[in-house]
């Protein structure tokens, strides 16, 4: 066939398979649609068997005139021209939702503007053109019926996933608008009965336990970080885009001015975070890229959470992430995907550096005490008190609280061994349970990682027996191995900490048997570490204490173990019943 335009209908026709694909991507369309205007409560209604969805929010609500031209063809209020595209700060903008919902559906929308008294309902044609108007009594907000979707393509009704899994589509959608925007109330039914709810938070770490029953509150860790953008940020961003060949004229022509323009601004970065040592998943689906209000694919995002995590995990375990990057708008191209879940993030080798930064963050024991200072305001009520009377309690010593890393140290102060294998650590929040052994390894594995040394061996170790799989697994690891004789074999360097050890033959051998470097380096660790049942004196065990706190992961051991276990003096005084009732405990 000769080449030839398309028919127009056509073309909406296969744009609108584009945007909508499933019921998931109609209830992200509308959902989108219902933040964007300011809602703050969403009602999401599913009938599967009648292709039917109905979203119902209390947002600004549409005037009678938007509503009239709002289903047509590339319609909306969020742009109005070509610059506009490298400021989006809406998670909407296309114009094609509604128009798309009109042709492959029957669509209708309610709808009530806060200032106004009156409500309308519209019905549209596959078009997007009104086709009946009428006068309603409505609240304020907006809804959107959508029935009988795919119900002139029968063959992309065949082709879709079941409905179940659909609906699965469809909870995920609302679970990642519920963690981009915790403040949102989101009631989801299904054939008229309540399916779940999502109660609207502060912070995401109220939203996950929502999401996930298993995981608690207090599992959690939530770190925001203000990002000032670099001084020659926008200078640099000017050179990429002059240099990147997959940019287009117009790209350039249309982003580099403005970047150049732009006035710089902070950056906000929050991130959730399971505490490795009290939850992690099976499965690597828990580490979620949010950028400026949506879930997006972003890889070198989710590598450097994955990686600033080694060694915190048990094995095959993998970490439960939340990370929102909340950006200036000129530093992204939405326009990569129709479902806009893949961004063009210009800098991505700065942001991962932030994202390091706030893991370590979250990692830090001090962060654990941040948010609830109740304990210390006590404290202080308490020494006042004790000041005006004759009773005083000895004086904590205080450990030095600046690190150089601005978070500090936390007041622990070792008070004794329990079998000469916990060390028990007098906090002002209560008390904790070091685990010597693992501590000491996480502190020895560090330094190792850091400074990987091998040094000569005077005389060598021989060793004999060893496969060619150990032979290799040694080269692999750098140690210098030379052939000695008959089945034997000359070790000539080893790792720095195993040179004073008498059992450095055997240590050498455990290295033989498989894992790369970093699993060497673990091993190196766990031989050389304090053994549980070794008697240690308080200035030690402070010592150990102190060096602990200074690792970038104190929660787990590089094997995942959690190191120390804590109890709250709230915890505390629970069981011992004290409520601290003046008078009520004499009897008054």
């Amino acid at each position: 066939m000769p080449i030839h335009t398309l028919p127009l209908d056509v073309i909406h026709l296969i744009a609108a398979g584009e945007v909508i694909d499933s019921l998931g991507a109609v209830v992200r369309e509308l959902c989108e649609n219902a933040i964007d205007a300011g809602a703050t409560r969403i009602t999401v209604s599913l009938f599967p068997d009648r292709w039917r969805i109905r979203v119902a929010d209390n947002g600004s609500g549409i005037e009678l005139a938007d509503l009239q031209q709002a289903a047509t063809a590339h319609s909306t209020s969020k742009i109005d021209d070509r610059d506009d595209l490298f400021h989006i700060t809406s998670l909407g903008f296309r114009g094609e939702a509604l128009h798309s919902l009109a042709q492959l559906a029957n669509l209708e929308i309610y709808s009530r503007p806060r200032h106004s008294c009156d409500g309308w309902h519209l019905v549209y044609n596959h078009q997007g053109e009104v086709v009946r108007q009428q006068e309603v009594a409505i609240a304020p907000g907006t809804a959107i019926d959508v029935e009988d979707l795919f119900g002139e393509w029968e063959a992309r009704r065949e082709g879709l996933p079941t409905l179940n899994c659909q609906l699965r589509q469809v909870q995920a959608v609302i679970y990642h608008l519920a963690l981009c925007h915790p403040h949102v109330n989101w009631t989801v039914e299904q054939q008229h009965r309540p399916w779940f709810q999502i109660i609207g938070a502060k912070t995401t770490q109220q939203i996950i336990p929502q999401l996930l029953p298993k995981v608690r509150v207090d599992d959690l860790q939530h770190v925001e970080l203000t990002v000032r953008p670099l001084n020659q940020l926008k200078e640099r961003l000017e050179l990429e885009l002059q240099q990147e060949q997959a940019a287009s004229q117009i790209y350039r022509a249309i982003a580099a001015p403005k970047l150049s323009a732009a006035p710089e601004e902070e950056s906000k970065i929050q991130l959730t975070l399971g505490l490795p040592d009290r939850c992690h998943r099976h499965r690597l689906d828990w580490v979620k890229v949010a950028v400026n209000g949506r879930i997006v694919r972003a890889p070198e995002l989710e590598q450097t959470i994955v990686s600033g995590l080694a060694r915190t995990l048990p094995r095959d375990r993998y970490p439960i992430c939340f990370l929102h990057l909340q950006i200036p708008p000129h530093y992204i191209d939405w326009n990569r995907h129709p479902a806009k879940v893949e961004i063009y993030l210009q800098q991505v080798e700065y942001w991962q550096a932030q994202v390091a930064q706030a893991l370590d963050r979250a990692l830090n024991l001090q962060a654990e005490t941040d948010d609830d200072d109740r304990s210390s305001r006590i404290g202080k009520l308490l020494a006042v008190a004790e000041q005006q009377g004759a009773y005083h309690i000895s004086q904590r010593s205080i450990v030095n609280t600046n690190d150089g890393d601005g978070l500090g140290l936390l007041e622990l102060r070792a008070v004794g061994q329990v079998l000469n294998t916990y060390i028990i650590a007098e906090h002002t929040d209560g008390l904790w349970l070091v685990e010597q052994h693992i501590a000491h390894e996480r502190v020895l594995y560090e330094q190792i990682a850091n400074a990987w040394q091998l040094l000569p061996l005077e005389p060598p170790i021989i060793l004999s027996q060893l496969s060619e799989r150990q032979i290799a697994q040694l080269q692999q690891i750098e140690i210098t191995i030379d052939p000695f004789g008959e089945g034997l074999w000359a070790i000539r360097t080893a790792p720095a900490p195993l040179l004073m050890r008498e059992d450095i033959a055997a240590a050498i051998t455990e290295l033989s048997l498989g894992g790369d470097l970093q699993a060497a380096q673990v091993a190196v660790a766990c031989r050389c570490a304090i053994r549980n049942g070794t008697p240690l004196s308080l200035p030690e065990m402070q010592s150990l204490l102190d060096r602990w706190q200074r690792t970038r992961n104190p929660r787990t051991c590089p094997h995942g173990r959690p190191i120390y276990l804590a109890f709250k003096e709230s915890s505390l005084a629970r069981s011992f019943r004290r409520h601290w009732v003046i008078g009520k405990s004499h009897g008054i």
